[in-house]
């Protein structure tokens, strides 16, 4: 792959992260200060995330695959979108940003799996080449995170500039696809079924107990992680955090040192402690969000954030392995599809549906009781720790190949 390739390729994989950063992390805080949305609607607005993982195989696996060329697709979106989020801008309540942002979704998030089509269609040793590239992602989600927090788009009530600046980099990254080299679609001509899609394949999987204990708890873990994704920046705004959106992108960096260390956890732990102690973690987050505030107990806020790391890359990663290892090479990529659709479609739609409505009926005249509110998704999480641990019995390790090939799913959230 030549150097230019290699660049156009970060900075593709960059801007795309950087758009779904821009805006996502603070979107609750900009729907109850700007539009008074109330916590159900918070929550409904980031459903439009799990729906829009739902719809992206269709998109994908039916059109992309079949007939257009992987990058012009994902300029056409990346357009389309940027047209969006400006427009989104100009609605002034809840009712009319609502179906904007809905259809952004799924214009969005079938681009995910589309970077990453162009990503490995360029490169000879993927395991090697994508890592350094996909880098740049995690990096852009952090960038955007540090200019709203040292802008102080936060604290000066100006969020909506959120939107604009992820609509002009999403114009940028649609304009930049048409240079991105030819990746013509993968499956043209063939016939391509509903179960393949959604990759209904590998379900025989979930004949085994052990891999079925850990496919329901990825479900139901889903739920109380709907509660970090969609209501942290209003909670650390509320309780007087500064720079909310910045401190909340050390999380990434954490992921990043603990992706790196993954393979030493591996071989010492295996995958029952490995995804235990990445449950565990939930429950220690939310509690230390339960209890933390802006005074003596600040350092309980900066921990909740700083074990993002364990957090999802201990449950999701090692599961993604897990799942890899399981399968086999003939149902790997279904498998990944089932187990993405699975959590972050359905899982997470449970999840913003259920916070919501809770984060609604703990408001006080002074804000939220979001020591309460923090509890409850603690004690879920706690609930789908006892369970997994009762019926899990692969205590094996994963196989780690040279490189550690964890593939990335074809609609996913890594965040």
């Amino acid at each position: 792959m030549s150097g230019i390739i290699r660049t156009k390729l970060s900075v593709m994989m960059f801007l795309e992260f950087f758009i779904w950063g821009a805006w996502f992390v603070t979107m609750g805080t900009y729907l109850g200060k700007s539009l008074q949305a109330s916590g159900t609607q918070i929550g409904t607005a980031y459903a439009t995330q799990s729906l829009g993982a739902i719809i992206a195989p269709f998109i994908i696996g039916l059109i992309a695959d079949k007939y257009f060329p992987a990058q012009k697709i994902l300029g056409i979106l990346h357009l389309a979108g940027g047209g969006l989020l400006w427009y989104g801008t100009t609605v002034s309540n809840f009712e009319g940003f609502y179906p904007i942002i809905l259809l952004y979704m799924i214009i969005y998030m079938p681009t995910l799996a589309l970077v990453n089509s162009v990503s490995f269609k360029q490169m000879a040793n993927p395991n090697k080449e994508f890592p350094p590239i996909r880098f740049f992602g995690t990096l852009g989600w952090i960038i955007a995170g540090t200019i709203i927090g040292k802008l102080a788009w936060e604290q000066n009530n100006t969020l909506v500039l959120t939107f604009k600046m992820a609509a002009v980099a999403s114009i940028a990254l649609g304009l930049l696809s048409f240079t991105l080299p030819d990746t013509p679609p993968a499956k043209k001509g063939q016939k391509t079924t509903f179960s393949e899609v959604i990759g209904l394949e590998s379900i025989g999987l979930l004949k085994n107990r052990s891999y079925l204990t850990f496919f329901l708890a990825s479900v139901a873990i889903c739920v109380p992680l709907a509660f970090y994704y969609n209501f942290t920046n209003p909670f650390l705004n509320e309780v007087g955090m500064k720079e909310a959106a910045f401190k909340q992108s050390w999380g990434q960096w954490s992921e990043l040192i603990f992706m790196a260390a993954m393979p030493l956890f591996f071989v010492r732990l295996g995958v029952k402690k490995m995804l235990a102690i990445g449950m565990l973690t939930w429950v220690v987050r939310y509690v230390c969000f339960a209890y933390g505030n802006g005074d003596a107990n600040y350092w309980m806020l900066i921990a909740g954030i700083v074990i993002h790391g364990v957090c999802y890359d201990f449950f999701f990663v090692t599961g993604q392995l897990y799942t890899d290892n399981l399968a086999g090479e003939r149902f790997k990529s279904a498998a990944q599809g089932f187990i993405t659709l699975a959590t972050y479609g359905v899982g997470m739609l449970m999840g913003s549906y259920i916070s919501g409505p809770i984060v609604d009926s703990h408001k006080t005249a002074a804000g939220h009781d979001w020591q309460a509110i923090w509890l409850i998704p603690a004690g879920i999480a706690l609930g789908v720790l006892v369970l997994f641990l009762l019926f899990f019995r692969d205590k094996n390790a994963i196989e780690t190949r040279p490189g550690l090939d964890i593939e990335e799913p074809s609609a996913a959230v890594q965040i």
